[in-house]
């Protein structure tokens, strides 16, 4: 009797339930809470999702030993993280990005090429107030890259920098992207005047074949040599985008932008969310990373919309753009494209402004992988 007693004791002992602390509860109230955006509100579902059940899975607590935690070496999980911790996602997740982008806007206006490099203040900006705030050169850089709304990019970045705080700068990038609308659209409007909403822009030229082709080519030549610290993300961005436009390797394009790029979105939103443990996740660096990254992000919001108004005062009337697409300038690409075209339709519902956004959206992608080869270059 004693015996089945003790079993029994121990059994109690090894369950979630008597290991569950008010932390792990909170993380996974947490999970839940992403989850419930991602499916009701349509916020980020392919991010979200994945994210917030990873977070459940991670917060299940359990006795160490077992082999199943994500920081426990030689675990699935473990495995399978690797895939963040090495930085062998995020390339893959740009293959996918650049074979679905269209560079049609941005080849037609290279203007717009300005607007995205303009959005990267708030990379540069948040890399200063961390500084201050007491964190290392390479965690700075590692923290204020979620100004550029780019998960991948960050994950990426933070591997290389900072990778201690890898959970806090991945959710914290993924939770801002999803929020892109919630967050932008009050400074659009603060920063525009109902004259400015209002500015219909010239159709861009036609941009033939050719230059679709040429355009990653050089792109990525240009790019690189001036950082070659990022060439993995470049690389694959514009070879991606050469696969779509070269019109000989569809499957390739097709592959890469479907099965490859939602197969790399599960792995890297499950274990991402799984390594926010609530014993390393919950701690007061991670509140301060929530709060630079949001800093970060308002920062690029405002530099993209504030230096297409100073563009304007140098533009021809007939040339001028609409400031709101300066928004796009951040890397979420293309929900902040979306929430040009939405913004600008409340004020003016015949002004189609989504694919003159696409243009400095697209340029703030290449703009995000160019500053993370600089901070990689000066940090790494």
């Amino acid at each position: 009797m004693n015996t089945i007693t003790e079993s029994i004791q121990q059994f109690l002992q090894y369950t979630g339930f008597a290991n569950m602390t008010i932390q792990h509860l909170g993380m996974i109230c947490t999970g839940i809470a992403l989850i419930w955006l991602a499916i009701k509100k349509e916020w980020e579902p392919l991010l979200l999702v994945p994210i917030g059940f990873g977070m459940i899975i991670g917060n299940i607590p359990f006795v160490n030993g077992l082999q199943i935690g994500i920081y426990e070496e030689g675990s699935v999980l473990n495995i399978l993280y690797q895939g963040v911790v090495k930085g062998w996602y995020p390339p893959l997740i740009f293959l996918g990005i650049g074979a679905m982008t269209d560079f049609t806007s941005l080849i037609a206006q290279p203007r717009l090429m300005l607007i995205g490099a303009a959005a990267q203040i708030g990379i540069f900006g948040a890399y200063i107030i961390a500084m201050l705030l007491g964190f290392t050169p390479a965690e700075s850089g590692a923290i204020g890259i979620i100004g550029g709304a780019d998960g991948p990019t960050a994950i990426f970045l933070a591997s290389r920098l900072a990778p201690e705080l890898m959970g806090a700068i991945a959710v914290s990038a993924y939770s801002y992207m999803a929020l892109v609308p919630v967050i932008q659209r009050p400074i659009m409007l603060l920063m525009t005047t109902k004259k400015e909403r209002a500015i219909k822009m010239k159709s861009p030229r036609v941009v033939s074949q050719r230059e679709k082709i040429i355009f990653p080519i050089f792109g990525f030549i240009l790019t690189a040599l001036i950082v070659p610290s990022g060439i993995p993300l470049l690389g694959m961005l514009f070879f991606g985008n050469l696969l779509k436009e070269s019109g000989v390797t569809k499957r390739l394009a097709e592959t890469a932008r479907g099965p490859l790029i939602d197969v790399v979105t599960i792995l890297i939103g499950l274990t991402v969310g799984c390594s926010t443990q609530a014993d390393i996740f919950l701690t007061h660096i991670s509140i301060k990373i929530f709060v630079l990254g949001l800093f970060s992000f308002i920062l690029a919001t405002i530099g993209g919309i504030g230096f297409t108004k100073i563009m304007n005062l140098f533009c021809k009337e007939e040339n001028k753009i609409n400031p709101l697409i300066g928004n796009a300038g951040v890397s979420a690409v293309p929900d902040a494209a979306r929430v040009s075209q939405n913004v600008g339709r409340e004020f003016d519902p015949n002004n189609h402004l989504l694919m003159h956004a696409m243009g400095p959206n697209v340029a703030g992608v290449i703009g995000s992988a160019v500053a993370a080869g600089i901070l990689l270059s000066f940090l790494g």
